[in-house]
């Protein structure tokens, strides 16, 4: 009868011995890249692996695009998020409504007014809110004002008095004149609204203001549905490239370094999934990173254009993410100050005080009513925090970590200044506005 073997120190040999622990030693260091942030050490990974996220067709999505194709959300642990196309901003907050368990999707790339339009209640069904967290801002700068060929003559730029007098010449010979943005209350319509304000055209009173998803604008600016409209990239240089209009302004140009998209998530989600949900935000801090290198803008570009991502040709897209403007009336910028930015100047961080400005103006235009509480929604809905715990964790240097949740007064090409302080004194300022203050 053959005794049954026992392993034992002296039946281990030097090789098996050194075998095994080369063996532990990978697998640690396996973790180690899955979870840069010492979830072995803590003793357990993200609560989930994935989780359904939307997004529009436009430049600003690009840290999404890139998280996903070169793998960063599987290397942070979360390999099966899911990046999918929505049709148009009312579909993102229709979907964000339902989460994921409704067939709908757990967060998205978003106009940054919308987690607050949504979490109040202000564009929901039945005025129901979906409490939603922001975790970081996706990018600064690179929206554009574009104007009909019908006004080339005018060459419109910052200043839209003389846009305004050619609208009234239209007007009063009985045509309808329209401005298109891509969802009430977002950041596109507060561009449009504020140039046009600046210009003495009350966009509520003047002309007739509209809603268009961003890649159909190129497309209804052909068949002259609009006679201006505002929208991110590719679809401003695409339109430019197919002669149908031109670029009036860059909206950095209205305010330098403006915030723009953020990354946003159902509350719920990201209470029930924390780990998860710092591990979604680190693969996208990791994205912004890449995708704002010079070096790397031509694979961005190439990227972008892809037909799951932007579907759109690459030259429609490259220039302008390299700082390349030709606005499409004999001005050209090189090296534009107002390049997209996916990291660089703070842009990832969520300034609370930006926020509050969003905010403000959306007070401004009705969205909200007088007196509203901005701070104390600014407070639940804005996780800096969150981004704040995601950027040590992936080893992000103290320089790029603001110090502070407000980035202090924001002064805007007309003048106007915004104290974060005081958003009272900078509404009461603004002469076109529909809030009785």
């Amino acid at each position: 009868m053959t005794k049954p073997t026992h392993p034992t120190s002296r039946g281990l040999s030097r090789r098996r011995l050194l075998k095994a622990t080369a063996g532990t030693a990978a697998l640690l260091a396996a973790a180690k890249l899955n979870f840069p942030a010492g979830a072995f050490a803590q003793g357990a990974g993200p609560e989930v692996k994935g989780a359904k996220l939307g997004f529009i067709a436009l430049s600003d999505a690009g840290a999404l695009f890139v998280a996903k194709d070169k793998g960063l959300f599987a290397k942070h642990g979360v390999p099966d998020v899911d990046v999918q196309k929505q049709a148009s901003w009312g579909t993102t907050r229709d979907n964000l409504v339902l989460g994921s368990e409704g067939n709908g999707i757990d967060g998205a790339h978003i106009l940054t007014p919308m987690p607050y339009l949504i979490s109040a209640g202000k564009v929901t069904q039945n005025n129901q809110p979906t409490p939603m967290y922001i975790l970081a801002r996706l990018n600064l700068d690179a929206q554009c004002i574009s104007v009909s060929n019908e006004y080339a003559d005018l060459k419109v730029g910052l200043d839209a008095k003389p846009f305004k007098e050619a609208l009234e010449k239209k007007k009063a010979a009985g045509k309808p004149i329209k401005a298109a943005m891509t969802f009430p209350g977002g950041t596109h319509d507060l561009w449009i609204r504020y140039w046009l304000a600046a210009g003495g055209i009350d966009p509520d009173k003047d002309i007739e203001t509209i809603t268009v998803p961003p890649p159909q604008m190129v497309a209804n600016m052909k068949v002259g549905t609009m006679d201006c409209f505002c929208v991110g990239e590719p679809w401003p240089g695409q339109l430019v490239h197919q002669k149908i209009g031109y670029t009036a302004v860059n909206t950095g140009e209205l305010w330098n370094k403006h915030p723009e998209k953020s990354f946003a998530m159902r509350s719920a989600w990201v209470d029930k999934n924390p780990k998860a949900a710092q591990a979604i935000t680190m693969a996208i801090q990791e994205a912004q990173q890449w995708a704002d290198k010079m070096e790397n803008k031509e694979e961005l570009a190439t990227i972008m254009g892809k037909r799951q991502w932007i579907n759109c040709p690459v030259e429609d897209i490259l220039d302008r993410a390299k700082g390349k403007f030709d606005y499409g009336t004999g001005k050209v910028v090189e090296n534009s100050p107002h390049i997209m930015k996916y990291w660089r100047d703070h842009a990832s961080y969520p300034f609370q005080s930006h926020d509050l400005w969003f905010m403000t103006e959306d007070i401004r235009w009705g969205k909200f009513e007088p007196g509203y509480d901005s701070k104390a929604l600014i407070a639940k809905v804005n996780r800096e925090d969150i981004w704040r715990d995601a950027a040590k964790a992936l080893g992000v240097a103290a320089a790029d970590i603001p110090a502070s949740k407000s980035r202090g007064k924001e002064t805007f090409f007309d003048g106007k200044v915004f104290d974060p302080e005081d958003p009272g004194a900078y509404l009461k300022s603004l002469s076109i506005k529909r809030a009785d203050v």
